[in-house]
């Protein structure tokens, strides 16, 4: 997969740095002729000094052959602008970009690009921690649709001893997997709950408090 990376910083360092050992085709755009430098040194991969939310940077840098374009500069109307861009441009089939301000996720769903705020998901996985001991987890996906939650029982807690037929979750909510011990187990309707056992909940942000509460027993 070709991948191009607009951006900078040591995230965007790592996150390149992942793509490369897993295969991918990696060139990056960073305005910072410095780090430009640097990166081209540490990391093999292709990088083009610019602006990407200039349309002759972004066809310099290989837009147009592109399968995915991640937009991770610290400006979000940059990162709208390089995503739309690479889109409608470029017929990028992939495209995403970073919200800073959480508040700017909605509009740029509203215009058609992808975005995921860091900030939101931070602070989602602290409050999870802070209010709930027993979560050891919790990962949003499908652009924030779905939550990926482990839980770890409680003795005390309601869905020990049932079986998962026994359980009444609310709609929209799955245990998808029971780690118990060493042993990872696709739980069927049988399958009882054991206090220690760690399960994996996908939940929708909708019903997401609830089925903690219904799991654990404790208030969302």
């Amino acid at each position: 997969m070709k991948v191009l990376i607009a951006g900078g910083g040591k995230a965007v360092y790592f996150l390149c740095r992942t793509f490369l050992a897993k295969g991918h085709h990696v060139t990056l755009v960073n305005a910072d002729s410095d780090e430009c430098i640097q990166m081209a040194r540490r990391l093999k991969l292709t990088v083009v000094c610019g602006d990407a939310s200039d349309p002759a940077i972004l066809e310099e840098a290989g837009a147009y052959g592109a399968d995915a374009v991640l937009a991770i500069t610290p400006r979000d109307q940059d990162n709208l602008a390089i995503c739309q861009l690479a889109a409608m441009q470029h017929h990028v089939p992939q495209t995403v970009a970073l919200v800073n301000d959480p508040d700017n996720e909605v509009v740029f769903e509203q215009l058609g690009v992808k975005a995921f705020s860091t900030a939101r998901t931070i602070a989602s996985i602290i409050e999870q921690h802070t209010t709930l001991d027993e979560i050891t987890n919790l990962i949003p996906a499908g652009e924030g649709k779905v939550n990926i939650t482990e839980v770890k029982l409680q003795t005390d807690a309601p869905v020990v001893g049932k079986t998962l037929r026994e359980l009444s979750l609310p709609s929209d909510a799955l245990i998808a997997v029971v780690l118990r011990h060493t042993e990872a187990i696709v739980p069927r309707g049988e399958t009882q709950l054991q206090a220690g056992d760690r399960i994996v909940l996908i939940t929708l942000p909708s019903n997401h408090g609830p089925v903690l509460k219904a799991v654990t027993g404790e208030s969302d």
